[in-house]
């Protein structure tokens, strides 16, 4: 279904509009409470399951069923992004009041990646039809990936390429200000005339790096489900807007979701298995059935449920089980955990 450019146009700007509420709100340095965090998070929320029902009004039921797919795909990949967050505000001891700038830079820069992976893949996939198969095969790798480093120790982003490529190019001021903080909530700062970065500065660049690993393998995972560009980008978008809250609210049980990397690697796998199918399906032989929108929708909420319920029963006790400790996460303003299942 082709989308009008004006529903293109009012969407990016509905878009631009949340973005700008979200910097406006974290516009002043704050540790972000339970409380504020929950609230932001239901309000994005009940935003995208709006969008969704206006997408399923307005554009059929095959599409609405298609965006709340990608949707969930596209929000559990988030959730398994933070735990990488976790490590990188922790490792780079940010402070609890300067965190969400962190993350709302990392926000806004995986929109706009994302945004051009989709015009690529979207640009790819319509003049060569084998690239599914190349989709599916890379969605089966990073599935085993996810199974092989479950558990893992957390990565050190100390000696990220971003670090080092930052530290070449521009002098890092690490020195304390007044109060004693070497972030003081700025990006760059002058010293001595001396123009240079802050060491918040680099944790916005590790997590932009790291945000552009994820969009290589979350990017064919939802075309695996659609080839809309615009259910692609929508889903995307208001899964993503809602990162940085919800960061807040599940930094404490993040340690407590030790299967989610299980369900994840089983979900990419079956996309990427029904994007060779679907390749096989349209161009080699229509005996080769290809799997339905409302059965990968299925999959993806069952999925989601059981590795849910079954992490929380095994750490019932509070932490991790014994037999899949989560690393903790060192920081002196920080004390989120996390076990990174996709390393950058």
């Amino acid at each position: 279904m082709t989308v009008p450019f004006w529903v293109w146009a009012a969407t990016i700007g509905g878009i631009a509009v949340l973005v700008a509420v979200d910097i406006w709100h974290a516009r002043s340095p704050h540790e972000v409470s339970f409380r504020e965090a929950t609230l932001w998070s239901v309000i994005y929320v009940v935003v995208a399951l709006a969008f969704g029902v206006g997408v399923w009004w307005f554009m059929g039921a095959q599409s609405g069923i298609e965006y709340f797919s990608g949707w969930l795909v596209e929000k559990s990949l988030s959730v398994d992004n933070l735990f990488i967050f976790a490590v990188i505000l922790g490792q780079f001891a940010v402070p609890k009041r300067h965190q969400q700038k962190v993350l709302l830079w990392g926000v806004v820069g995986a929109l706009v990646m994302r945004a051009v992976f989709i015009v690529v893949g979207a640009a790819v996939i319509s003049a060569f039809a084998f690239v599914f198969v190349v989709f599916g095969l890379f969605l089966l790798w990073t599935a085993v990936g996810l199974v092989r480093s479950h558990g893992s120790e957390p990565k050190d982003m100390s000696d990220n390429v971003a670090v080092r490529l930052t530290r070449r190019l521009v002098p890092v001021h690490e020195e304390e200000t007044a109060d004693g903080d070497p972030h003081d909530g700025r990006l760059t700062r002058r010293v001595d005339g001396r123009f240079g970065v802050t060491p918040l500065f680099i944790a916005v660049a590790v997590i932009l790096s790291v945000d552009l690993v994820f969009a290589l393998d979350s990017i064919p995972a939802i075309f695996g489900i659609t080839q809309n560009a615009y259910l692609v980008f929508t889903a995307n978008a208001l899964a993503l807007l809602g990162l940085r809250a919800l960061y807040f609210l599940l930094v404490g049980l993040l340690d407590r979701l030790v299967h989610l990397s299980y369900g994840l690697a089983f979900i990419l796998a079956f996309i990427g298995v029904k994007l060779i199918m679907l390749y096989l399906h349209e161009d080699v032989s229509a005996a080769v059935p290809a799997v339905p929108t409302w059965l990968s929708l299925t999959v993806i909420v069952a999925t989601l449920a059981v590795v849910t319920v079954t992490s929380l029963v095994s750490t019932r006790g509070g932490g991790a089980a014994d037999d899949e400790p989560a690393p903790r996460v060192s920081g002196s303003e920080h004390d989120g955990t996390g076990s990174p299942t996709r390393q950058p």
